[in-house]
C-alpha cells in the first residue's frame, strides 16, 4: 500500500520520538514480581564470601540464582514483626530481605520458605507449578484461581499460610544427604510448633574444598525474612582458648556462614536441627 508523503513524515516523526523517549527500566534477571526498593543491593552483594572462598556455580534462571539476587533492606535494618514492632531479639540476623511480611500473623518459618519458592515460580511463569500441600496432604494449587495476577498470587499465599506449615512441608519435601547439600534446600522439623530455615547461598574454598552456606528464616510471630548469624561458632570460639581454632571455624564476629561439614546437630540462633532434617523440593 502506498502512503502519502505527509503520512510517511508523520510516521517517521513518531518513530524518531519513540527512539528518543526513555524506556521503562527493564527488570534485571532473574526478576522479582513483588514491590521492592529499586536498585536495592542483592543478597550476594550484601553478604560477601569469607576470605578464601568463592560462590559455587549456579545456572541462569535457577532457584539458586534467584535467591542470590534477592533485594535487601539497608544495612542495620531491624527485624520487625507483622505489627511493625521490632522483634524482641535483634542479635540473630546479619541482614534483612526486602519483602513484605503481611498484616497478619501468618508468614512465619515454613510460610516464608513457601513464599520465596512461590515468588520464584511466579517470576519464571511457572504458575501451574505453584502448589503447596495443606496439613491433610491436599494440594492447594494457584492454577485453580481464575485471576492469575500478582495481587491474586499474594492472596493465595496467605491462604496457603493459614492451612500449611512445617508439618505439611516436611512431608512434601524429599530427604537429601547432608553431603549433597545445595542452595534452595531446607532444614526442617515438622510439628506444632516446628521450624524451618532455607539454604540461600553456598561458597567453597577452592584450595581445601570446604563448603559453607547461608540460612534464611522467618520465625514466630510472623516477621521479616532475614539472614541468620552463626552465633554457635561465636560461642565455640569464645569458649576455646586454644591457639588453633577448629578446621570448620568460620568467624568470631557473628559470620552468617555455616560450615557444611559439621558434627552432631545444626545449631541456629533460635532452633537446633538434626543432621537428618535436610530436605529438597521434588
Amino acid at each position: 500500500m502506498q502512503h502519502s508523503p505527509p503520512f510517511r513524515f508523520a510516521l517517521f516523526a513518531i518513530l524518531m520520538l519513540a527512539s528518543l523517549t526513555p524506556s521503562a527500566p527493564a527488570i534485571a534477571a532473574p526478576g522479582y514480581a513483588r514491590p521492592h526498593t529499586p536498585d536495592a543491593p542483592t543478597l550476594a552483594q550484601s553478604v560477601p564470601p569469607p576470605a578464601g572462598f568463592v560462590r559455587v556455580p549456579a545456572s541462569a534462571g535457577s532457584w539458586a540464582t534467584w535467591l542470590r539476587g534477592l533485594p535487601m533492606k539497608p544495612p542495620g535494618t531491624p527485624v520487625q514483626t507483622f505489627t511493625g514492632a521490632n522483634k524482641w531479639r535483634q542479635d540473630v540476623h546479619a541482614a534483612v530481605i526486602d519483602i513484605d511480611v503481611g498484616r497478619r500473623d501468618l508468614q512465619q518459618c515454613a510460610d516464608a520458605i513457601m513464599r520465596l519458592r512461590g515468588e520464584w515460580l511466579f517470576t519464571q511463569d511457572r504458575k501451574r507449578d505453584i502448589r503447596f500441600n495443606n496439613t491433610e496432604g491436599k494440594p492447594l494449587a494457584f492454577s485453580a484461581r481464575r485471576d492469575q495476577s500478582y495481587p491474586s498470587f499474594r492472596k493465595y499465599m496467605d491462604y496457603v499460610f493459614a492451612y500449611a506449615g512445617t508439618y505439611s512441608l516436611e512431608r512434601e519435601l524429599k530427604p537429601v544427604a547432608l553431603t549433597e547439600i545445595a542452595i534452595g534446600d531446607v532444614f526442617i522439623k515438622g510439628g506444632f510448633p516446628g521450624h524451618a530455615v532455607l539454604v540461600a547461598d553456598m561458597v567453597e574454598n577452592p584450595g581445601t574444598g570446604e563448603k559453607r552456606f547461608l540460612l534464611l528464616q522467618s520465625y514466630m510471630p510472623a516477621q521479616n525474612i532475614h539472614v541468620l548469624r552463626n552465633m554457635h561458632m561465636v560461642g565455640a570460639i569464645a569458649n576455646n582458648p586454644a591457639p588453633d581454632p577448629p578446621a570448620n571455624e568460620n568467624a568470631a564476629d557473628g559470620s552468617p556462614w555455616y560450615p557444611a561439614a559439621f558434627d552432631g546437630e545444626l545449631i541456629t540462633p533460635e532452633w537446633t536441627f538434626s543432621r537428618q532434617s535436610l530436605r529438597r523440593w521434588p
